[in-house]
């Protein structure tokens, strides 16, 4: 079985004060790249996948260095249709302690907000492919990008391609009902749900009962529940829930659960201290997707997803830099952080 992997989304150029500067305070920035379906396509890449991101960027040399920044890493991007006018752009205030982080986006009117249909030719990019990712940030990009997700899913399920989704609700682009409403008719098509603590209410309404996450009171327990509704509501074959406890915005409790369908299955909790939490979630994914094209049972598949996006937490900028071995190593009980001569 091929175990090529396609994920399709915006790459943003992430422009963030040096340090824990704050916005107001800060006179240069540090500029790098990311994005959702991006990260999950460097940490597969880096896992030894062959995977290739689907987008599109201008042709000009801000995009071009969008494009190098995955191909360092050994992303296929000849899928990434050129044209449009500009790079979307977000701005990232690190927090620290109980000062939260902050994001302001400039992204409005970027190549892949102003896509078409006729940008993607998924049959193409689909052939020989095993397993198609997005996200719910795509969609939200605007009625077009919602279309051509849809054509996505539809086109990779009609080539037998296992189909994950990261809801992701992102409240500064899409309203509640707005998300429902239009994941609501994705998810039909997908096969690996992935969500946060909040996703599941914030797009369909479904809630675990004793969780504040304002408060840091995560009720695991509560999550059986979510899970298994989310699988009732869409038909999912999984659906894996990350489960963050806030003690502040450097340190933070850091565990998920994996529902099969028929039984639930929790990962150890890590004490994680943060030294840049973006993309930690899409470390998750890229774990997660890796163990299940390699055949990991549940546990196994959960333990190095959580192992996984434990490590991004300790690395600067949106991409997760860890090979399998690192990962393994910490599923396996390893965690002491020692010199590893």
């Amino acid at each position: 079985m091929s175990k090529r992997v396609i994920t399709f989304g915006e790459l943003m150029l992430r422009l963030a004060p040096p340090g824990y500067m704050r916005f107001v305070q800060a006179d240069t920035y540090g500029a790098t790249y990311g994005g959702g379906e991006a990260n999950v396509a460097v940490s597969l890449a880096n896992y030894g996948v062959d995977v290739a991101f689907v987008s599109k960027m201008p042709a000009h040399e801000i995009g071009q260095a969008g494009v190098n920044a995955l191909r360092k890493y050994g992303v296929d991007t000849s899928f990434i249709t050129r044209g449009g006018n500009r790079v979307g752009i977000y701005y990232l205030e690190k927090g620290a302690s109980q000062r939260p982080s902050k994001v302001v986006y400039d992204r409005a009117g970027s190549a892949i907000a102003t896509a078409e249909e006729k940008d993607f030719d998924w049959d193409k990019i689909f052939d020989g492919a095993a397993w198609f990712h997005f996200t719910g940030i795509t969609p939200a990009l605007g009625d077009n990008m919602a279309a051509i997700t849809l054509q996505a899913v539809q086109a990779a399920k009609k080539r037998g391609l296992i189909v994950s989704c990261d809801l992701n609700y992102r409240k500064k682009l899409w309203s509640k009902e707005k998300a429902g409403q239009v994941m609501g008719g994705l998810c039909k098509y997908v096969d690996v749900c992935i969500a946060n603590e909040e996703d599941a209410a914030d797009v369909f309404g479904i809630q675990s009962s004793g969780t504040d996450v304002t408060t840091g009171q995560v009720n695991h327990e509560g999550y059986k529940e979510v899970a298994k509704k989310l699988a009732d509501r869409f038909g999912f074959q999984k659906v894996a829930i990350t489960l963050r406890t806030s003690i502040s915005a450097n340190d933070n409790k850091w565990a998920a659960m994996l529902y099969d369908g028929e039984n639930y299955h929790f990962s150890k909790q890590y004490n994680v201290h943060i030294v840049d939490r973006v993309g930690g979630g899409d470390s998750f994914g890229g774990g997660l997707i890796y163990a299940c094209l390699n055949g990991y049972n549940a546990q196994d598949s959960i333990e190095f997803a959580v192992a996984a996006s434990c490590l991004k937490h300790s690395i600067e900028d949106d991409f997760n830099l860890v090979s399998v071995e690192e990962v393994k190593k910490l599923a396996q009980g390893d965690g002491s952080g020692r010199v590893q001569r």
